[in-house]
């Protein structure tokens, strides 16, 4: 098991996403209300760091694709994401 920790604006965004569905990015910045630029960052620390995938996959997304890209929670890191974000 993995011990992982989540800024605020992580969990945040992996809560957006939920665990069942992938999500498009225009739906995140909808439910988060963050700054796009924001959301975008944290999206790319997330993928950086392998819990976020894109579909198709993306290495990084840029702020102007980020709206139209389909983001899920990489299947690998659900357990221990939502152990993360029950320690909150």
């Amino acid at each position: 098991m993995r011990n992982i920790k989540l800024t605020g604006r992580e969990a945040t965004v992996v809560r957006a996403i939920g665990f069942t569905e992938a999500m498009a990015g225009a739906e995140i910045l909808d439910y988060t209300r963050m700054d796009p630029e924001d959301t975008t960052d944290v999206l790319n620390s997330l993928m950086s760091a392998g819990f976020v995938e894109t579909v198709p996959f993306y290495d990084q997304v840029e702020m102007a694709e980020m709206p139209v890209t389909t983001f899920e929670i990489n299947p690998a890191y659900v357990h221990d994401l939502k152990q993360a974000l029950q320690k909150r």
